[in-house]
């Protein structure tokens, strides 16, 4: 037990220098992106910053398992400059034994990361989401999925409309039962329309079925309000914006991800990209002990063996082609080429399989 904490105190030790470092690389590169992004928007130095470091907490939690595999190199390879693993071995440990302890605080950081560091990106990245599309767009977002339904809000300096509606397409550009209330400058409603389809086409919404209401002007919205078998209502959304505005899956904390899942089910939507996004964030766990087994495989050797840097090399690039491999897989599933469970668990686990398989073949005793 006091050789595993040992080893399990200067593995988290090196994942925290490790992470320290790409902080100092990735921090000063994602500000000169927000700086380009902002370019005659109005924006300064202090606004880039802000959006630099809202973001930096997902970008630092997509590449963990990198983090996790260049620690693990550092540490096996200072023991064995140290020639303590020629003392583990001499008490007569073997190497699958030697690596229990960095692969146990692989997974405890992986069921840490899922539990605590989760919420705390998704908060930082709706954040940033939120700052980024108002400086693009003058609105912080356009559209919510509650237990309603659909809300879209659309405008410009002389007025607001906000939809409601039951349902939609997948795109979000054909609204079924929908509601538009318009409000003036000084959000005043003026008038409501309901109808049963809304279809977005060239700037306008193209309803069937509509009944309008002038609340305005009347002082009996009911007994003047019209019913028309087609209308057109103007508007200023895109269908870019409107898929725009979903964000993206790691802005919604883990524990709210299945509501938020059937939710978008209810309203029409495809869930897809996050239920993929949910199953690979329960598997980040073993795709940690993955990294940390693969590292070990090709670095517990004494340096007097030869061919580190050799062997390094070949861990670094098994490590980087299992991470672009879970994000391909992450694509396949997204577009429908893959079951979401064989996209999100397969490659982490084949990982698994395969380190295991090597440490255990270079195995002499």
């Amino acid at each position: 037990m006091i050789l595993a904490l040992y080893i399990g105190r200067r593995f988290f030790g090196l994942v925290f220098m490790v992470s320290l470092v790409f902080t100092g690389l990735l921090l000063p590169i994602d500000l000169m992106e927000q700086l380009r992004r902002l370019d005659g928007k109005g924006a300064g130095v202090g606004d880039g910053l802000r959006l630099a470091a809202l973001n930096l907490p997902a970008a630092l939690y997509q590449i963990l398992p990198l983090i996790v595999i260049l620690a693990t190199l550092a540490l096996f390879l200072s023991l064995a400059r140290s020639s303590e693993l020629v003392v583990v071995r001499a008490a007569g440990r073997s190497a699958m034994r030697a690596a229990l302890a960095p692969v146990g605080g692989a997974l405890l950081l992986g069921i840490a990361a899922l539990l605590v560091v989760n919420p705390i990106v998704a908060a930082t990245q709706g954040r940033y989401e939120r700052e980024i599309t108002a400086w693009r767009t003058g609105s912080s977002s356009i559209l919510s999925v509650s237990e309603e339904g659909i809300w879209l809000r659309q405008g410009d300096g002389s007025g607001q409309t906000v939809i409601r509606a039951a349902r939609s397409s997948l795109d979000g550009t054909v609204l079924f039962e929908p509601s538009f209330i318009a409000f003036d400058a000084d959000g005043t409603p003026i008038e409501r329309t309901d109808a049963r389809r809304a279809e977005l086409s060239d700037g306008e919404w193209l309803l069937s079925e509509a009944k309008v209401w002038p609340l305005g002007t009347s002082d009996n919205p009911e007994r003047d309000a019209t019913e028309q078998a087609t209308a057109t209502i103007p508007s200023t959304l895109t269908r870019d914006q409107i898929r725009d505005s979903f964000g993206v899956p790691s802005s919604i904390p883990i524990f709210q991800l299945p509501g938020f899942i059937r939710q978008l089910n209810d309203a029409g939507f495809s869930g897809r990209s996050h239920r993929i996004w949910l199953q690979m964030e329960l598997a980040n766990p073993l795709m940690l002990a993955a990294m940390v087994l693969i590292g070990a495989a090709f670095s517990m050797r004494h340096a007097r063996a030869g061919h580190s840097g050799m062997l390094v090399l070949i861990a670094l690039l098994l490590g980087f082609g299992i991470f672009f491999l879970r994000n391909f897989a992450q694509v396949l599933g997204e577009s429908g080429q893959l079951p979401i469970a064989l996209a999100a668990w397969a490659p982490p686990l084949a990982a698994i399989l395969l380190s295991a398989g090597i440490i255990l073949r270079q195995e002499d005793g």
